[in-house]
């Protein structure tokens, strides 16, 4: 990776530790996330998947544990809002500039308001998208939240 991706000049622009894991990416997996700690050989617990979603109508982006699902009306209720549901893949696409199943929360086009569940607390690292497909980063839960100004929030089941 020549030039890296758009998150991790995000990352090397703030000045943060992290690690580039490359994996295989299998095309059609069911759940991207569960796939890479698979591939991986690391808890799902610790893979991170980014969710592209819309609360009360407006664009957000979601941190949570790719071996859980989001609960809207916790993720609303996280905001003072009164719901929230998935973005569309393409508006999601359009939005980031990345691909789905590359889309990181770091190097958005736009940033977003960013909740990150509270369980990544629970942990010395995670690891979350690095922009492309195959591609993770492992980094402190704690940074990527001071970076990002991520919102804190128990909303996945």
């Amino acid at each position: 990776m020549a030039r890296g991706t758009p998150a991790t000049q995000a990352l090397k622009k703030a000045g943060m530790s992290f690690e580039l894991v490359e994996y295989e990416y299998v095309s059609g997996a069911a759940r991207i996330g569960l796939q890479a700690a698979e591939v991986m050989q690391v808890p799902a617990s610790r893979v991170f998947k980014t969710l592209m979603v819309e609360v009360d109508g407006k664009p957000a982006c979601a941190i949570q544990p790719s071996d859980a699902e989001a609960d809207m009306k916790a993720l609303a209720k996280a905001f003072g809002a009164k719901s929230a549901r998935m973005m569309k893949p393409e508006a999601a696409e359009r939005m980031t500039g990345y691909k789905v199943g590359g889309i990181s929360p770091l190097g958005q086009r736009k940033r977003v308001p960013t909740p990150l569940e509270a369980s990544a607390e629970a942990h010395e690292s995670i690891y979350i998208n690095g922009g492309k497909r195959g591609l993770q980063i492992r980094l402190d839960p704690r940074a990527l939240a001071r970076e990002l100004g991520c919102l804190v929030a128990a909303f996945v089941r």
